[in-house]
């Protein structure tokens, strides 16, 4: 049996009828058509799927839709306004804090919620603070520079 969602996206109102063991994810990617979000895992491992619901970073896969009736949801895509990057989408781009770019949006996302709490982490902090994001690719060093470049840039 469907049940409604009733989700705010980035500043847009979305309501479906949704089977109730749709996970968010496949809500977001399949019936909202934001891709930013990346499937990886699927069981909540290895961050990719990353988004900020209600103000705090959450692995979309490890919830269903459903869950989040009524939220009001930020992902990858919402971080930029109008067409120029957030603060930390510069940050990564200028420090090289991505080569595939399949963590890229998750990183992201969990490093805006670390500088939101923690506005001036250090080194150990922001590799704390974003440990629950698998990279495969930079070995982190770039990552943790971009979020000492976005908090030194006020971000």
């Amino acid at each position: 049996m469907k049940q409604t969602t009733n989700l705010r996206i980035n500043g847009t109102s979305y309501v479906h009828e949704v089977e109730p063991r749709l996970l968010l994810i496949h809500y977001l990617r399949e019936v909202a058509g934001l891709t930013g979000p990346h499937i990886g895992c699927e069981t909540s491992i290895c961050g990719a799927c990353t988004v900020a619901i209600d103000g705090k970073v959450v692995k979309s896969c490890a919830m269903f839709a459903v869950q989040a009736d009524g939220s009001d949801i930020l992902t990858i895509e919402g971080v930029a306004a109008s067409g120029t990057l957030g603060a930390m989408q510069e940050a990564f781009w200028n420090e090289h804090g991505l080569q595939c770019g399949f963590c890229t949006p998750g990183m992201i996302m969990a490093s805006r919620q670390l500088l939101e709490r923690n506005p001036t982490p250090t080194e150990a902090e922001i590799r704390h603070g974003i440990d629950g994001n698998l990279c495969r690719c930079t070995g982190y060093q770039h990552i943790v520079n971009a979020v000492q470049a976005a908090a030194k840039a006020g971000a």
